[in-house]
């Protein structure tokens, strides 16, 4: 949700920024006449309220007819309140419904494009494997080592769904604890948190209007959570932070459920793209003009994961009309699938600005005692993708797959074999 008090001020300006995301930039009209009615219905509801005031003093003063025409003009004042008052609920309905229609523009250095196609490549890292045979794909992989079935699991629960076996479980297992123990080292707060949400949060978290048929719904009105980014936005609804309480970041494991209403025909075979996921998600709660650092800071960390495990990988920079509604900015990393030969995304990090926490009513007070919105940050530790990686970059000519020396100490092993 924006700041109203900007889009007065700056209405074309905040018209060309969502324009760039796709927006319409007639929600900004919409928003300023809704806005324009509503402070005037608060205005008279107010200025007749005051005649209440007013006149209720007096009829403790007056007698006869001075007493009768001062309650007479009390409840006249009082009626036309209680008639204002449905059309002003009415309009503040349509007001927020509008507000939450409105992406977070992006940010002034953010590229244009309109979609994935139009992301450039920030920079590189690593030396992709020079094989001497003909490598596997991570699904002949994971069929000849028994690490993941599909098959069976989409006879228990539809496609897209898939059961991790054997050794993939110990390894995906390992991931995360790697990565859990290197972000305490950085100071993150580990959680676990709900996967299960109510509406106002993942409003609040950017989520919904406009992108439920990406979440799972259930009877009770609960949301299941698609990233812990949501149940971590959260965590401090309606709360208001000291200054020396921020940075505060989160490091939140949670299993992930997503429709992929999007993406019929893409990646239907293996695990790349699955309905349920396993995931470690940062979360940083920032001041405004730490933001950006803090941004910059999580990109590095995601790199230094993907380094000492040794992966190839690239940084893509994502052009405004591919960001989604909270992010004012948002890098990803691709890893090297050998077997496709081109790199596929396995994190993404995204800076929300004030954003989510307007939504969410999330403030801090600085130590001049000025109380603003917080900005909010998160960014992929490790999901399962990596391990598609892993698992192709990693492979030997004799069919078994190396465990990355990072992961040895969890594992226990140092090979996947037959």
């Amino acid at each position: 949700m924006l700041d109203i008090k900007l889009i007065r001020e700056k209405p074309e300006e905040i018209k060309k920024a969502i324009a760039r995301k796709g927006a319409e930039p007639a929600l900004i009209d919409e928003l300023l006449d809704l806005d324009k009615r509503r402070r005037d219905l608060i205005a008279k509801i107010e200025r007749f309220q005051t005649e209440v005031n007013i006149r209720s003093k007096e009829i403790v003063q007056y007698h006869g007819q001075q007493k009768i025409d001062a309650i007479n003009d009390a409840s006249e004042s009082s009626e036309k309140i209680k008639q204002l008052k449905p059309e002003l609920e009415k309009v503040e309905t349509g007001f927020r419904e509008i507000a939450l229609e409105i992406p977070n523009p992006p940010s002034p250095e953010v590229i244009d494009g309109e979609s994935d196609k139009d992301n450039t490549v920030n920079r590189t890292w690593g030396e992709k494997p020079n094989f001497d045979f003909k490598p596997l794909d991570n699904i002949e992989l994971a069929e000849k080592l028994n690490l993941f079935n599909t098959e069976r699991a989409t006879k228990v629960a539809g496609s897209r769904f898939y059961y991790l076996t054997g050794d993939m479980v110990i390894i995906e297992q390992s991931l995360f604890r790697f990565a859990l123990d290197f972000l305490v080292a950085e100071k993150f707060i580990p959680v676990i948190p709900p996967v299960l949400v109510n509406r106002r949060i993942m409003e609040g978290a950017g989520y919904i209007p406009g992108g439920e048929d990406e979440i799972y719904k259930t009877q009770d009105d609960l949301y299941l959570a698609g990233t812990s980014e949501q149940p971590l936005a959260g965590y401090h609804l309606d709360e208001i932070f000291s200054e020396k309480d921020l940075p505060l970041r989160y490091a939140g494991i949670s299993t992930c459920f997503r429709r992929e209403a999007g993406s019929h025909g893409k990646d239907v075979r293996g695990i790349l793209r699955g309905h349920q996921f396993n995931k470690i998600e940062m979360f940083s709660f920032v001041k405004p003009e730490d933001s950006t650092k803090e941004h910059d800071y999580m990109v590095s960390l995601e790199e230094k994961l993907m380094q000492k495990l040794k992966l190839p990988y690239q940084v893509i920079n994502i052009c405004a009309g591919d960001l989604g509604a909270p992010a004012a900015k948002k890098f990803d990393i691709e890893a090297w699938l050998p077997s496709e030969g081109k790199y596929r995304e396995t994190h993404s990090c995204s800076n929300c600005t004030d954003f989510q926490a307007r939504r969410l009513n999330i403030r801090y007070k600085n130590s001049e005692g000025k109380t603003d919105f917080v900005h909010t940050l998160n960014g992929t530790a490790f999901a399962e993708r990596p391990l598609l990686a892993i698992l192709e970059n990693y492979q030997q000519k004799d069919g078994s797959v190396k465990v990355p020396e990072v992961l040895q100490k969890y594992t226990g092993f140092s090979e996947i074999k037959r």
